[in-house]
């Protein structure tokens, strides 16, 4: 299950909130969502590759980064990082 912050859902109208995507790692997901998306990568990934600053991607409950693997039914939580003073 895929879990996506509201603000990629406001920036991509037809987005759902919450979605199934097979993929065998989070650089797979951001593909997908991409490809059903186009320019949602944009709004995730920098151009080094890598995921934004202000984006955080949970995989089970720990952060991930663009090469961590999937296994089958992970739970994935793409999040706007919250920071402040």
């Amino acid at each position: 299950m895929v879990r996506l912050t509201p603000l990629l859902v406001t920036l991509f109208p037809s987005a759902e909130r919450r979605l199934e995507v097979e993929a065998g790692s989070v650089a797979e997901l951001v593909d997908a969502l991409d490809a059903r998306w186009p320019g949602m990568r944009d709004r995730i990934c920098d151009s080094s590759p890598a995921i934004r600053r202000h984006m955080n991607v949970f995989v089970d409950g720990r952060r991930a980064c663009l090469a961590t693997p999937l296994r089958p039914g992970a739970d994935v939580f793409i999040l706007t990082a919250i920071s402040g003073g």
